[in-house]
């Protein structure tokens, strides 16, 4: 599915698991969503699993925003204390599109208690009491996070409210991160669970090349053990005066510690001339990013702002960004810091929403599904891949996600073909009818005027069709017998669904869809 079908679906109102590999442009998504929405002046409530990946949105915590905290269990004291809590009663109503991003570290239980939350406050019976609900991430990165007896180690995919909520399901296929193919395949063999003995030397093949690149790029390790100690070590090699750069903040001081606590800058960032860096905040006015990587090559004689050099050779004064958390449309809390931290090494977990040029990677300790896949995807083309060396554990997926993805692959094909054969004045009238729902504002058309929408509709469809067979060139043409005769045949002697998508020309839905038709797959 593009990014371009799968906002027609947004706009509908209907609840949405949006997923894809790393790099298919989720967030970019979520964002002209979030936008859209603003455009129409209602707010949606931007959350995510983990603080690092609520900095990334301008969000907070799904568990601050329900009021759940660290609860593991809600009595019916705890509910009723919400539920009469004047900052969650007030959220909670005021809602109407709810968006959790990284959803696959969030668990079963607290999908389910965020749930309960929102059908107590807002006295509705239907899942999250009536909210569109927008989840975001992909099942075959981290998963959730175990932690004592009472945790819940489920994915949030086999909660109860999943099923009821059964949210439609929009795989986005394009690839904006990777441009090596070559790798690109490497990582989805990684990703079906398909990899065999040759992806295995291909890998292999990238373990210590790494001896002239060490000190100028960052490493990347599963466990946090050493990640200090290799950033001090390095910086007290380097001569030279120390820098310090002191984080500021302002807001309720509850606010403040969770963006603290998300924020890959550290409160205190001590630097010197010769330093590894990495940018932790997109500015692209300046032309830098999150995970572009540099060295500190100077501080300004005005304000004494750090100096880097990217490994491009741009050369950029870099200043003081604020991460904020917003509530309607307001700044809650912020917090200001140089969107610089120490390369040399970082954990794994870090690391997930980055991209990379290049990396060295460790990942010979692995000891969690998807660990591997994550670091892996963080890096744009084999060229930037170092690898310190890598165990069984690190090319592993997890059973379960690996099992679940076929549905989401099918259910997904079905939305795009649904929405393929859905009129156009169907859709938006649809749209229409979520905004004024939401208390949203639309814009009407003169009277007596046909919309711009409805005058293009078959220009754009053209346009559309043109650029999907650019990719697919029989994208939507009619299945022939002797199609579904050489489709069973190259399928049933061991051909991936990657392979039939080149030889057919066409892609993985159309594949999948035709597969499940001729009773080759079961979704």
């Amino acid at each position: 599915m593009t990014q371009e079908q799968a906002l027609d679906i947004l706009k509908t109102g209907e609840s949405v698991f949006l997923t894809g590999e790393p790099g298919a442009g989720k967030t970019h998504t979520v964002n002209l969503y979030v936008q859209y929405l603003r455009d129409h002046q209602i707010e949606p409530a931007i959350t995510a699993s983990t603080g690092i990946a609520a900095t990334h949105i301008h969000g907070m915590t799904i568990h601050s925003w329900s009021g759940i905290g660290i609860k593991q269990v809600l009595t019916k004291d705890d509910f009723e204390k919400m539920a009469h809590n004047r900052f969650i009663n007030r959220r909670l109503l005021k809602a109407s599109v709810l968006i959790i991003d990284e959803v696959s570290m969030l668990s079963a239980r607290t999908l389910d208690l965020v749930d309960s939350v929102c059908r107590k406050v807002r006295n509705i019976a239907r899942p999250f009491g009536g909210l569109q609900v927008v989840l975001v991430g992909d099942f075959f990165q981290l998963p959730p996070v175990s932690r004592g007896e009472e945790s819940d180690s489920r994915f949030c995919f086999e909660s109860d409210v999943w099923q009821e909520l059964a949210p439609t399901v929009c795989y986005l296929t394009e690839q904006h991160r990777q441009d090596d193919q070559d790798f690109l395949s490497m990582l989805s063999a990684v990703r079906s669970g398909d990899y065999t003995e040759e992806h295995r030397r291909y890998l292999q093949g990238r373990v210590g090349r790494h001896e002239q690149v060490i000190a100028e790029l960052p490493r990347l390790f599963p466990h946090n053990a050493d990640v200090d100690t290799i950033n001090t070590r390095e910086l007290r090699k380097l001569t030279g005066g120390e820098r310090e750069f002191l984080m500021q903040s302002s807001g309720p001081d509850k606010f403040v510690e969770a963006l603290k606590r998300g924020c890959l800058s550290p409160e205190r960032l001590i630097l010197k001339i010769g330093a590894s860096v990495m940018c932790t905040k997109n500015n692209s006015e300046l032309g830098f990013m999150n995970g572009t990587l540099g060295v500190v090559s100077g501080f300004s004689p005005d304000n004494g702002q750090p100096m880097i050099t990217t490994i491009n050779g741009q050369k950029i004064i870099v200043a003081p960004m604020e991460w904020d958390i917003e509530e309607e449309g307001k700044v809650r809390a912020s917090i200001s810091q140089i969107p610089l931290r120490l390369a040399w090494a970082m954990t794994i977990h870090k690391s997930q929403g980055m991209s990379m040029d290049a990396a060295v990677i460790d990942l010979s300790s692995c000891f969690e599904f998807g660990q591997g896949y994550v670091a892996l995807s963080r890096v744009r083309r084999l060229s930037g891949l170092h690898l310190l060396g890598f165990n069984e554990r690190a090319l592993q997926v997890h059973p379960e996600v690996l099992s679940r993805d076929e549905e989401f692959h099918q259910r997904s094909a079905a939305a795009a073909s649904g929405l393929e054969y859905s009129s156009r004045d169907e859709r938006l009238k649809l749209q229409e009818d979520f905004l004024v729902a939401c208390g949203g504002k639309i814009k009407k058309q003169p009277a007596g005027s046909p919309s711009t929408a409805n005058r293009k509709s078959k220009t754009e469809k053209s346009e559309w069709l043109a650029k999907k067979r650019e990719k697919s060139p029989n994208a939507y043409e009619p299945w022939k017998n002797e199609d579904d005769d050489s489709l069973r045949l190259q399928y049933k002697s061991g051909a991936t669904i990657q392979e039939l998508c080149e030889l057919f020309g066409r892609n993985s839905g159309s594949i999948r869809s035709r597969l499940k038709k001729l009773e080759l797959i079961d979704f």
